[in-house]
């Protein structure tokens, strides 16, 4: 398939209400709204394709660059594109999911993080603790920095509520919540860090959508007994 193949397919998946509930959530034109299932479809008819990955992306329209984050090929995708991809990823689908999630399972994905969790442009930043969270699921606790990863979650705890950033604070929130899910060692710590911040304010863009309370997200993966249970990938 080309990308101009995709992108008619898309079109004809194009949903409006769809389209809308994007768009409440940050989505801008150019998109159809494409429900996750119908870029799934296509997915499976190219399967991973650096190339044609690129170039979805950069077609601006959002739901080719959501799907160009699940095609994309953590083996050749390189840094200077996923820097390129994050400073494009201009809404949160993007920022901190489809765009850290390659990150994540790239063999760089730790330093671009820790880089661009340092940005003080809120997508880059909110996009770097997404980055480090997922990194955490995919990776074996032994492959980890234990000790960055402490005083990350300590870093959380004194700034989480006084970012100006909207989105820093869910994705730091997220990152709490992956700590303590994923890496056995620091779950006593993760959980500790997610009483003392308590309820994070973040907000939704007068959508539904809540911001989980971590230590209760934590307390429910490990009621079902998967502490420190590692995804084959982080991208879903």
């Amino acid at each position: 398939m080309t990308t101009d193949d995709i992108l008619k397919e898309l079109e004809s998946y194009g949903d409006e209400q769809t389209k809308k509930t994007l768009m409440r959530h940050g989505a801008k034109e150019p998109l159809f709204g494409v429900k996750v299932q119908d870029l799934k479809k296509i997915l499976k008819k190219t399967k991973k394709n650096h190339q044609l990955s690129l170039e979805l992306y950069a077609t601006g329209n959002s739901d080719a660059m959501y799907l160009a984050g699940l095609m994309a090929d953590e083996k050749q995708i390189t840094k200077q594109q996923l820097q390129n991809w994050v400073d494009k990823a201009y809404w949160s689908y993007l920022s901190e999911y489809a765009v850290p999630w390659v990150a994540a399972e790239t063999e760089f994905g730790f330093e671009l993080g820790l880089e661009w969790i340092e940005s003080d442009i809120e997508t880059v930043a909110s996009a770097g603790w997404s980055a480090l969270a997922y990194y955490a699921s995919v990776n074996d606790d032994t492959d980890l920095d234990i000790d960055v990863y402490t005083r990350l979650l300590n870093r959380v705890k004194e700034q989480i509520h006084t970012t100006e950033f909207n989105r820093v604070r869910y994705a730091m929130n997220g990152f709490v919540i992956a700590v303590g899910s994923y890496i056995q060692e620091l779950t006593d710590v993760a959980k500790s860090v997610a009483v003392q911040i308590g309820k994070v304010t973040v907000n939704m863009g007068g959508t539904a959508c809540k911001v989980p309370l971590a230590n209760d997200y934590i307390d429910k993966v490990s009621a079902k007994g998967r502490i420190g249970k590692k995804r084959k990938t982080a991208r879903c």
